[in-house]
């Protein structure tokens, strides 16, 4: 079993930016891929990254190019989104995720282990 954990949401300003962190415990995540989601309200949970088993391949939706990155360290079971140049738009729960999969992946049905989320808003 998989538990996963994220933190560093909170309110930001548009131009700023946040850094969210993803904790895994109960299982090591080093042979999964894993990836970022968010859902705002009243719209379904989107991709937002995703990363390679090794971080050694990503994948951005086109609204998260060029401002956000997405890292992990496998030493300390952990993923991280880092955005920059935050936008309203960005407002929504932020979900982690991991797959059962090595090779990244954005298709949401293959992400099998979730977090609770983690709220991020951005004012203008």
């Amino acid at each position: 079993q998989v538990r996963l954990v994220e933190s560093g949401g909170g309110l930001g300003q548009a131009g700023g930016s946040l850094r969210l962190s993803c904790a895994a415990s109960g299982r090591t995540l080093g042979s999964y891929a894993m990836g970022w989601f968010r859902q705002a309200p009243g719209k379904e949970r989107e991709f937002v990254a995703g990363i390679s088993w090794s971080g050694g391949s990503t994948v951005y939706a086109d609204s998260a190019k060029g401002r956000f990155t997405i890292s992990r360290d496998n030493a300390k079971n952990s993923m991280y989104l880092q955005m920059n140049n935050l936008k309203p738009e960005d407002t929504a729960v932020y979900y982690c995720a991991a797959s059962g999969r090595m090779g990244v992946t954005s298709t949401r049905d293959q992400y099998g282990y979730w977090g609770q989320g983690t709220q991020v808003t951005v004012s203008s």
